[in-house]
């Protein structure tokens, strides 16, 4: 197995393209807007709820900055939203090094663009979980997994990418935007990472240990067989 070790990164990364899919909205409507104001050139990628909650606040300035994912990778959303952000194109864009020259010729050969930002939180498994009446098959259909797959590119590739997970960092990250006329700083962005691996790290716990509670009548009392 061959791994990349990079040796060559920017102190500071402008922001030019963020992807923002979250299931907590809270913020969202001061976010995007901020960010623009920091960069009128700024494009946004976002998905279903999360593109519809944009394009809402944002209004006719919508048209110009922000982009559904299917329309990005030529892949619609599969049925139920199961598949909407898995896509080589999303994931060149949020893995791409700066100085790799072979990464740069897959971005031209797939007409990628690098993803700088990444907004994301996750399906709601524990406040799921948590409801007296929950099935089996409600928690399972509540588990995420194109959002975490997301967090952990983004926050592995923090020498270039900001892992956005928290609404209540939303403010912090815009005030240091501002001050570094709109780049993120190594620092910032390794702090991010610290705390995306922390966020999915907690997630995946939540998960197997109520795989491990729950006894398998209840599972297979689900379904039809």
């Amino acid at each position: 197995m061959s791994i990349n070790i990079v040796d060559k990164i920017d102190e500071r990364v402008m922001v030019n393209r963020v992807l923002v899919s979250v299931s907590d909205k809270t913020g969202l409507e001061t976010l995007i807007p901020q960010l623009l104001a920091i960069n009128p050139k700024m494009k946004f990628f976002s998905t279903g709820g999360t593109y519809t909650r944009i394009k809402g606040f944002l209004g006719d300035a919508a048209d110009a900055c922000l982009t559904q994912v299917p329309d990005y990778t030529g892949q619609p959303e599969t049925q139920g939203g199961l598949v909407k952000t898995l896509d080589f194109k999303i994931y060149l864009g949020l893995l791409t090094e700066t100085y790799n020259d072979a990464h740069r010729q897959d971005l031209n050969r797939t007409l990628s663009v690098p993803i700088d930002m990444v907004v994301v939180n996750l399906y709601p498994f524990r406040e799921t979980i948590a409801r007296p009446d929950v099935t089996a098959e409600q928690a399972r259909g509540n588990i995420d997994i194109g959002g975490p797959c997301m967090i952990r590119a983004s926050a592995k590739n923090f020498l270039r990418v900001a892992a956005v997970v928290d609404p209540s960092d939303y403010d912090m990250i815009i005030s240091e935007m501002k001050a570094a006329a709109g780049m993120t700083s190594l620092e910032l962005r390794f702090r991010l990472a610290r705390k995306a691996f922390d966020h999915t790290a907690a997630y995946d716990r939540a998960i197997a240990d109520y795989l491990t509670d729950v006894a398998f009548e209840e599972v297979s009392g689900c379904y039809n067989r």
